[in-house]
């Protein structure tokens, strides 16, 4: 099954649904603010999906700028920002979409299409 972390008022979550849905692929919605990934699915995002930490995060969000993350960042273990990103969704970048055979950050519609 593929799961789709997403934020319903993100326009590019909006685009990445109208994408999954063009393709007839079937996929659950999980609401990133209120259930972001676990651990192991971040972790995945890294070495599987061979995103860098960073990329990982919602460098443009709200969340991210009151946090001071920039200055931040840098002083985190791996682990301890991937704990800081399973607690709180908003500092996720959206689109997250995990499967066993895709592991996407963010949308990009000439990516997905090299996946789908």
């Amino acid at each position: 099954m593929v799961k789709l972390y997403v934020y319903k008022k993100c326009s590019t979550c909006i685009k990445a649904i109208k994408f999954l849905e063009s393709k007839r692929i079937q996929f659950e919605i999980i609401p990133i603010r209120d259930c972001p990934p676990q651990i192991e699915e971040l972790s995945l995002l890294l070495t599987k999906g061979k995103y860098s930490l960073k990329q990982l995060f919602n460098v443009s969000g709200k969340e991210y700028r009151s946090l001071n993350m920039k200055e931040v960042l840098p002083s985190l273990s791996e682990d301890e920002a991937l704990v800081l990103l399973s607690k709180n969704g908003n500092l996720v970048k959206r689109p997250v979409l995990i499967s066993n055979q895709h592991l996407l950050v963010g949308f990009d519609e000439d990516i997905w299409k090299e996946h789908f």
